[in-house]
């Protein structure tokens, strides 16, 4: 691997009180890459801190920064474990450094973080319209999977089934849920564990865990939401769900009743899912339901690496924030 034509030191921890400076590297370079596809009005706004605050702890020691030689920020990566599964995002370099070798050496360091964890999924996602950027991804390694497309759906009525909500539950009742949630993944996708970004967004307040239950009582399926606006300061216009698994395709339209009412709850008028291409009879369902396709995005994955196909059941795991 050839070095960075510019000298930087790092990978660092980043501290929560460089939030600010972040956002202010993450919203400049993402602006000037929609710029280079030809969006010239788009501006990408600041995300809100504390959903930075709830990354970098779901990160952990893979919430890695690079400086320049004035100590300020030049490029991050994220590096997430979950379990065996393991992703990066989101990842900059700084508008003025891009072109110099950087995204080499921050991409290089979040395959070694993941690796060294014992992950034996290892991806990412692009904007598939951004072709210098599936270059660079695939220069360095990795290799197209599928599309990964955002859909909505309505809020819900008031008068649908409530949503158990894991933040209802405390002490023993909560270790319980968590216990039959982690057992839920595992059969649909072994080796995942998502425990880490639940109990993250439940200590942050910013979303909740919606539970379903076999008739015998035990969990069937959950979805980790996120309930504050990606921008601070907007209006909460949807509920975002994270991750989201059933242990049989049978439970979902239940879960996503229960989601839409989670949504009326919480004030939003939609519910927002990131469907992977893996499921294409889900994006048809939905569709028919009357969901509408907003955005999608590119799912790839170090090569030899991949993201396995569940023999029963759904896994919908996003890998962005």
């Amino acid at each position: 691997m050839s070095a960075p034509r510019v000298r930087l030191s790092g990978p660092e921890p980043i501290a929560v009180d460089e939030i600010p400076a972040l956002n202010l590297v993450f919203s400049d370079a993402f602006s000037e890459r929609y710029r280079r596809d030809g969006m010239t009005g788009v501006r990408v706004p600041p995300l809100h801190p504390v959903l930075w605050r709830f990354a970098i702890e779901a990160a952990g020691a893979g919430a890695m920064c690079w400086r320049d030689a004035q100590g300020r920020i030049a490029a991050f990566n994220l590096a997430h474990v979950s379990g065996r599964e393991g992703w990066m995002g989101p990842l900059v370099v700084r508008e003025d450094l891009q072109g110099q070798g950087v995204g080499r050496e921050i991409v290089t360091a979040g395959i070694r973080r993941l690796l060294d964890a014992g992950c034996d999924t290892i991806g990412l996602e692009t904007m598939p319209r951004t072709m210098d950027n599936i270059g660079f991804y695939a220069r360095l390694g990795f290799v197209p999977a599928h599309l990964t497309i955002t859909v909505t759906l309505d809020a819900g009525s008031p008068a649908g089934p409530r949503p158990e909500r894991l933040s209802a539950h405390q002490g023993v009742l909560r270790a319980r849920a968590m216990t039959e949630i982690a057992a839920c993944t595992d059969q649909v996708r072994p080796g995942a564990d998502y425990a880490r970004e639940i109990e993250g967004t439940l200590h942050h307040g910013v979303g909740d865990c919606v539970v379903v239950r076999d008739p015998g009582g035990a969990v069937s399926g959950f979805a980790l939401v996120h309930e504050v606006p990606l921008v601070e300061g907007r209006v909460l216009e949807e509920l975002r769900v994270l991750k989201l698994v059933v242990r049989e395709a049978e439970v979902l339209p239940g879960l996503i009743e229960r989601l839409g009412v989670a949504a009326r709850q919480a004030g939003a008028s939609r519910v927002a899912v990131r469907l992977q291409g893996a499921y294409p009879d889900l994006l048809r369902q939905c569709v028919a339901t009357g969901a509408r396709v907003r955005w999608t995005d590119l799912r790839m994955t170090l090569a030899g690496y991949g993201e396995p196909t569940p023999t029963r059941g759904i896994v919908l795991s996003n890998w962005e924030l």
